[in-house]
């Protein structure tokens, strides 16, 4: 995997330098102080100018606190999520398109069981159920391309316009966009115009799954 697909806001990268922080025991002012850097450099009352610009620690700030307390890119990268859970890694299990249609790695809920796949750590992920699917085919082009992964989330809720993974009762695997739902079918749409749109009766659809992220 190359590249983490996330967008960097202001205010999440100043959480995740207090994140850094805190999960090496330091405060804001303690980590600049052990980075070699000016103890406010961090300070809340820095973020922000008197004007009301944001203010963004600098390229090499950050550098010099993951140098100081011994940590990668990656990890830093893990506090920058939204969510109350960034920064925990977790590993999630790895499924290809061809295992995932197989009887048997997926129970009646559409989550994953059984074992002996591959694991790759991901940060902020609240599913206990979640796993990482390689994407197969170019019905998904050029969003995601063939060796793409995508973490499933099977306890998050779809809605139209998510872009979801789709088992039917027959095995076949698909990743499609959710283009209206009701309560007798599913309408799906192929970001790859020359797939078709497939239209799925609730009967032949065995789960659906939200995609919450992907990494290319």
């Amino acid at each position: 995997m190359d590249r983490m697909v996330i967008m960097l806001k202001h205010s999440n990268v100043w959480t995740a330098i207090d994140r850094l922080a805190a999960e090496h025991g330091y405060s804001a002012s303690g980590l600049a102080r052990q980075a070699g850097l000016d103890p406010t450099t961090f300070n809340k009352s820095k973020r922000i100018t008197g004007d009301g610009k944001l203010r963004w620690p600098s390229t090499e700030s950050i550098a010099k606190i993951l140098n100081a307390t011994n940590s990668g890119l990656g990890e830093f990268v893990s506090y920058v999520n939204d969510s109350a859970g960034g920064g925990v890694y977790r590993n999630i299990p790895v499924i290809g398109f061809a295992q995932a249609g197989v009887q048997g790695f997926f129970d009646d809920a559409g989550y994953p069981c059984g074992g002996g796949w591959d694991e790759i750590p991901f940060p902020g992920v609240s599913d206990p159920h979640a796993y990482a699917l390689e994407i197969s085919g170019d019905s998904m082009d050029p969003v995601y391309r063939d060796g793409d992964i995508v973490i499933v989330s099977p306890e998050a809720g779809v809605r139209r316009g998510d872009r979801v993974i789709v088992k039917t009762m027959d095995g076949e695997i698909m990743a499609k966009v959710l283009k209206r739902m009701s309560a007798l079918r599913y309408e799906l749409q192929s970001i790859n115009s020359e797939h078709e749109d497939p239209i799925l009766q609730r009967n032949e659809v065995d789960w659906i799954a939200r995609i919450v992220w992907a990494c290319q």
